[in-house]
């Protein structure tokens, strides 16, 4: 067999190689969204795992399985026991660690996905907070202005008691014109 590499092979590696540049120096957006599904799955899969194992139903069935393992091999005739009371029911206790150290980081990774999406929430509610406190800001400033204008701003009884300090001398010079 020769060991140099055929023209096919190099037009296939290089295909692979274009393939992967273009991929690197494509915007997000257009980067195929295969790895990026695939993760969300998976984490929507741990997420599902960790809700499920976090029920009343799972620790009740757990107990069952484990109450029926030790039961079978406790009081089953000896040649069809497959898990020995005698040496602390080794096979249970290697099936539960190994679903213990699968559950453990399934949660772990469940709650960093929890996390990423409460941290995402408290961005926006700071956001809108800031939009809200920004807006009240501007409200009362517009208050303070409507206000001062409104000091400038002839009132009700300003006119009425203007009107009767206009009657009263009205009426006083009536009253001097009258007297000759």
């Amino acid at each position: 067999m020769d060991k140099n590499p055929t023209k096919a092979t190099i037009a296939n590696t290089r295909r692979r190689s274009v393939t992967v540049d273009e991929q690197l120096n494509a915007p997000k957006g257009l980067r195929p969204v295969l790895t990026r599904r695939s993760s969300d799955r998976f984490g929507r899969f741990t997420e599902s795992v960790a809700r499920a194992m976090g029920t009343p139903w799972f620790l009740i069935g757990l107990t069952v399985f484990a109450v029926a393992w030790m039961t079978y091999n406790t009081f089953a005739p000896n040649t069809v026991r497959f898990d020995s009371a005698d040496i602390g029911f080794t096979a249970l206790t290697l099936i539960l660690s190994l679903q213990a150290s699968y559950a453990a980081p399934l949660i772990l990774l469940a709650q960093n996905r929890q996390d990423d999406r409460d941290r995402v929430a408290m961005e926006q509610d700071r956001q809108r907070s800031e939009r809200n406190l920004a807006d009240t800001e501007y409200l009362a400033r517009e208050v303070v202005a409507l206000r001062l204008a409104i000091k400038d701003v002839a009132t009700k009884d300003f006119i009425r008691s203007e009107l009767r300090a206009l009657l009263d001398e009205i009426d006083a010079a009536k009253n001097s014109d009258d007297k000759p």
